[in-house]
């Protein structure tokens, strides 16, 4: 159940100190607190509650506040709520009347917090500071009217991909099938309890199991014909776990074994199935290929970069257009950005009503089809052009000052990406569900704009205050002079 609030945007003053005094309303929560458009953001939030049944649900100030803190601040959902507990400032950010020791919600909340709000409603909140900083909001509610012309082309359009590494152990084909042998032993032991016939437990050997997979594991250098030897044998113990299962399954029913031995149970059966196929072959990928037992979801993506060769996590597609971060496109599986560019043009245009001037993107971008698709709309696209260089030396040295002009501006997004990375926690995503990591990507690019917003606030004050105090001088200095 959940009740949409009557105000949201609470005064500073009304906040209650019960030691005294007042916060100061320089402090980064309080200028971050007054920015956010609490109201809209509720609308949106409201919309997955029902308004009578259920039990009343935690506000969306609270609610997005405090995912907002733990991002900003990268610390653990306890930490979190510690931090909370402790600032007023923090507790002000939430949207709380005064200052309290007592938590205001369990630790576990944060994460029905990341389920709620989803990667799609992240992305609307983000396109909704960023218009609103802009003052360039659109409704969506009313239709466009069509208009006798475009408008001219104008900004400009930055765009690249990266990878968003998941925190999970580094996957090798003898780790995942003793995880997955390790899996299905715990089933074997919880199904079993559960008959009610007086037979032995079906044999797993996984004494000896764990001593063949420690015997390779544990060897400084492992050749190529002992590591398939030992992952055979790690395959035969999963297959006979598995076949027990089965067995046993006909005196069980499988709505007694847990959600997460059941998911471990299919993910399992899936790892078999992938690495008999590739033992024989002697090869080391497959499409699909799962590796973590607990992220199944996670696949490994080739970046052939030289600190890092593969990655393990989600690939993403972004666009920065005036030192704004946009996330369009989020994806589990590897797959070629080039083919975002039409669709990330289109984005560009919803949100800013024209197309963009020019698009900058590096090599792999600059394909026939999106060549013929931005000389179609009449965009520029940065990079040298296809077919042979021009004849003529002042035209060929024109061009290549372009295409340096373009390369610094494309930098960029290497930037905004190395940022959210270094500062905001997309160097290790540490959420488990495919969902809610895909939350956790969305909120560290919406935190990255709400810093840039907090930024362009102090630096607009500070020209003012120049502007002002030159002014002044000039007044003075007129003054004395006559």
């Amino acid at each position: 159940m959940y009740k949409i609030a009557e105000e949201l945007q609470q005064e500073l003053k009304d906040f209650y100190l019960p030691f005294g005094g007042s916060l100061d309303e320089r402090n980064r929560w309080v200028r971050l607190a007054a920015i956010i458009r609490w109201d809209e953001i509720e609308k949106r939030y409201a919309r997955q509650f029902s308004k009578e049944m259920g039990a009343p649900a935690k506000r969306s100030r609270m609610a997005l506040g405090a995912l907002i803190i733990k991002q900003r601040l990268r610390i653990s959902d306890d930490e979190t709520l510690e931090q909370i507990r402790e600032n007023p400032y923090l507790q002000f950010f939430l949207g709380l009347s005064g200052f309290t020791n007592e938590m205001p919600f369990d630790a576990s909340m944060m994460v029905y917090f990341r389920k709620r709000f989803g990667a799609k409603t992240l992305g609307e909140i983000n396109e909704l500071l960023i218009a609103e900083k802009k003052q360039e909001i659109v409704e969506d509610e009313k239709p466009e009217k069509p208009k006798k012309k475009d408008p001219p082309n104008q900004g400009q359009l930055i765009l690249d991909a990266s990878c968003v590494p998941q925190d999970i152990r580094h996957p090798t084909d003898l780790g995942l099938t003793n995880d997955a042998r390790l899996a299905t032993e715990e089933i074997i032991d919880i199904l079993h309890s559960a008959r009610n016939s007086a037979e032995k437990k079906p044999r797993t050997y996984r004494e000896c199991a764990r001593r063949d997979y420690l015997r390779c594991v544990k060897k400084r250098r492992l050749g190529m014909k002992e590591f398939y030897k030992g992952r055979k044998k790690q395959l035969q113990y999963l297959a006979r776990n598995l076949r027990s299962i089965k067995k046993l399954l006909e005196e069980v029913e499988l709505s007694g074994l847990p959600h997460r031995s059941y998911r471990g149970l299919l993910v399992a059966t899936e790892i078999l199935r992938q690495q008999t196929e590739m033992q024989p072959k002697k090869q080391h990928s497959i499409q699909g290929r799962i590796v973590s037992l607990a992220q199944p979801h996670v696949r490994p993506i080739v970046r052939g970069k030289a600190r890092t060769a593969v990655e393990f996590g989600a690939k993403i597609s972004v666009s920065v257009v005036d030192g704004f971060t946009y996330v369009d496109r989020i994806s589990w599986d590897a797959y070629n950005e080039g083919g975002d560019l039409p669709g990330q043009i289109e984005a560009y245009r919803r949100r800013y009503g024209r197309h963009p001037e020019s698009v900058h993107a590096d090599k792999i971008y600059r394909t026939r089809d999106n060549h013929a698709y931005c000389k179609a709309r009449g965009i520029r696209m940065s990079g040298p052009r296809l077919g042979r260089p021009p004849a003529d030396q002042e035209i060929r040295k024109s061009v290549q000052r372009q295409i340096r002009e373009d390369e610094r501006k494309r930098v960029e997004v290497e930037g905004k990406l190395g940022e959210s990375k270094r500062v905001y926690g997309l160097d290790r995503v540490a959420t488990k569900r495919a969902d809610t990591s895909e939350t956790t990507i969305m909120m560290a690019v919406m935190v990255m704009n709400l810093s840039k917003i907090l930024r362009d606030l102090f630096v607009s004050f500070i020209r003012t205050l120049m502007t002002r105090g030159l002014f002044l001088s000039f007044r003075l200095i007129s003054l004395g002079l006559n």
